[in-house]
């Protein structure tokens, strides 16, 4: 099975630039700094309208937890809705109970209006106190990955947690290695955890602009030359 490169984009720029440099994917979001939310319609729509690699869009209304009330899994359903309707390749999300289980209802009223899209269950499964359990019932689900760092700060950390859930699916559904992945990493991950996608922002920073005075903030954009490094590393 051929490796693949899914990378974690949050502009347009960064979305162009992993294409450039050989993703195989993207997940597009936005404010990575605080691990993401939903992009907005806009960039969706430009991204969509650049790229021909296939575009995922992560599906979360706001930074912090994965317990949602009504009204967020609301807005989650009629945000999946629009990425069916813009031609998305998939969405990304997870939904937790207040115990750290999979809320498989919630879930499946999720990915029921997802359609023939694909769906990645993201790192949310690294807050669910039985990862075994946990990724059962995500496979139950239909989803087709797990995002996930087994369970620790970076998949380096967890990679032998990564290698036991990549056992356990059993080809059932793709396990797949984020969070600190990088040129140093993604080879040792490979031959480690048997994986064969992974996903990674190959991030630079970009310095904050003085002329924006009061508000100068620096950004990360994914950088082309780490992208093209990343993907000829997993050949």
């Amino acid at each position: 099975m051929s490796r693949q490169l899914e990378i974690c984009a949050a502009s347009l720029p960064s979305a162009l630039a992993a294409q450039a440099g050989g993703a195989h994917r993207i997940e597009l979001c936005q404010n990575l700094e605080q691990g993401g939310i939903t992009p907005s319609y806009g960039l969706i729509r430009q991204v969509l309208r650049r790229l021909h690699i296939p575009v995922f869009v992560l599906i979360r209304p706001r930074p912090g937890g994965f317990v949602y009330s009504a009204d967020e899994l609301a807005i989650m359903r009629a945000d999946i809705e629009l990425c069916r309707d813009l031609g998305a390749a998939g969405v990304v999300l997870g939904v937790l109970d207040a115990t750290g289980r999979v809320d498989a209802a919630a879930c499946r009223a999720l990915i029921e209006p997802a359609g023939s899209l694909q769906v990645t269950f993201h790192r949310a499964f690294d807050a669910c106190r039985d990862q075994a359990e946990a990724l059962e019932e995500i496979i139950s689900l239909g989803c087709q990955r797990v995002l996930t760092s087994g369970g620790q700060a970076t998949a380096e950390a967890g990679q032998h947690q990564l290698a036991a859930l990549v056992q356990q699916a059993a080809g059932r559904i793709s396990i797949m290695p984020g969070a600190g992945v990088s040129a140093a990493t993604i080879q040792a991950l490979a031959a480690h955890t048997g994986a064969h996608e992974f996903h990674t922002s190959a991030k630079r920073r970009v310095p904050a602009t003085p002329a924006d005075g009061l508000f100068a903030a620096e950004r990360f954009e994914t950088d082309v030359a780490l992208v093209a490094e990343l993907a000829a590393l997993l050949k």
